[in-house]
């Protein structure tokens, strides 16, 4: 780390958990982030401004009127204009030194895969159930941790998918393939602007512990947020024993 480093990252080598080991870690790193939009928006200026050294980000559409509610790396004036680039320029804007791979489309699973195999974490901030499951296939398949999202009105829900954990579950533990849930989407339902902050911003700490080997993961465990009520609710998660994805053993039980 140079001298400009240390300084900019001075209060996370404050704290005895990181330290320049930590932040050596980071800077060293390669998250794939899924998504630009609310999500995504959320976390990718704390992955950005907390040093992580590659950061590959992944959206076919561009910034709409609408999305500017709750979407806050976007702004007016990048109405029009792919969301991966208006995403680097704010990301930039935080902080220069990292390294922000764009891809302007929707891949397939044979580039989804090569993606997943060169990161050291994938954070899910798609908002679409086939998406989902085949970044979670490609996460099981190449053995790297994902960190999934989803924020609809006023309820939002995060966890960890770590399958170099014995004993955790893959997303289709949880949510079968063969059993989609009925999609519902923000243009008609609606979200709560900063209910995406929220969950944005834990999956890139959650992003940020795998990182760095610090801590305790929400692995094997399903974090839900009630933000009218602003309620957490926590339930424990096992790996299903018929998943169609991962294989595993015992399966979702409440907690």
């Amino acid at each position: 780390m140079n001298d400009n480093q240390l300084l900019r990252y001075s209060r996370h080598i404050l704290l005895d958990e990181l330290g320049i080991e930590g932040q050596g870690r980071l800077l060293a790193g390669h998250a794939l982030v899924i998504g630009a939009g609310g999500l995504g928006a959320a976390a990718l200026p704390y992955l950005a401004s907390a040093g992580v050294g590659t950061i590959t980000v992944v959206d076919d559409d561009v910034v709409d009127l609408t999305n500017l509610q709750r979407q806050v790396i976007h702004s007016t004036a990048n109405v029009g204009r792919p969301k991966v680039e208006s995403a680097r320029e704010g990301m930039l804007r935080i902080n220069p030194d990292i390294d922000v791979r764009l891809i302007a489309a929707r891949v397939g699973e044979t580039e989804l895969a090569q993606l997943v195999a060169a990161a050291d974490v994938v954070l899910d901030c798609s908002d679409n159930f086939a998406t989902r499951q085949a970044v979670n296939r490609a996460c099981v398949r190449h053995h790297v941790p994902l960190v999934s999202g989803a924020a609809l009105r006023f309820d939002g829900q995060i966890s960890v998918f770590d399958r170099r954990q014995p004993g955790a579950p893959c997303y289709a533990c949880l949510f079968p393939p063969s059993q989609p849930a009925q999609e519902a989407a923000c243009a008609t339902m609606g979200v709560f602007a900063p209910l995406v902050g929220m969950v944005g911003t834990v999956q890139a700490a959650e992003a940020l512990k795998l990182l760095t080997g610090i801590g305790t993961s929400l692995a094997g465990r399903l974090l839900m947020v009630d933000a009218l009520g602003m309620e957490w609710t926590t339930m424990r998660l096992g790996r299903s024993a018929d998943c169609e994805v991962c294989g595993g053993h015992g399966g979702p039980h409440g907690a």
